[in-house]
């Protein structure tokens, strides 16, 4: 059963996302951390390009004013920030793991393949749910999405 969190939660990241797909904004991930006047809401936005100030504005005021006009923050006090996930942004949906072919990720296991949970590699597909990760020249690991915990792209400096 969900908390009343994560029902808040839910219902935040379908606003966030019907204003996003207005403007051509993904939404990568909503978090809400804190209590009473301490909450601090934060949502994560990219976009084909990278994302620039302006949609960041544009996702807070809008967002931030269907949020205030439904009242769906019990309470009232919130502070609200949007911004991109940044260079490790995190995978999560089928969608990301597809877009993000052939970049190099970390990927945490909830149980040990091959004796480790945390791979590193090059993402070489997806199909259906079964993602395959190029971990050495020539050798690849094939596990289901709900074996991952954490994946985020690593950056190549």
């Amino acid at each position: 059963m969900p908390s009343a969190k994560d029902i808040l939660i839910e219902r935040i990241t379908g606003i966030a996302e019907r204003v996003g797909a207005s403007e051509g904004i993904e939404i990568v991930e909503v978090r809400l951390a804190g209590a009473g006047r301490g909450r601090l809401l934060r949502i994560y936005i990219d976009r084909p390009g990278g994302v620039s100030h302006a949609d960041c504005e544009t996702i807070s005021r809008q967002v931030g004013t269907i949020l205030d006009v439904e009242d769906v923050m019990p309470g009232g006090a919130y502070t609200l920030e949007v911004s991109s996930p940044g260079v490790d942004r995190p995978l999560k949906t089928p969608r990301d793991f597809e877009r993000h072919r052939g970049e190099k990720v970390t990927v945490l296991l909830r149980e040990a393949a091959e004796g480790q949970r945390r791979w590193e590699g090059r993402l070489t597909g997806l199909e259906g749910d079964a993602v395959t990760l190029e971990v050495a020249a020539g050798r690849q690991l094939r596990f289901g999405l709900g074996q991952i915990e954490r994946a985020n792209l690593k950056f190549e400096w």
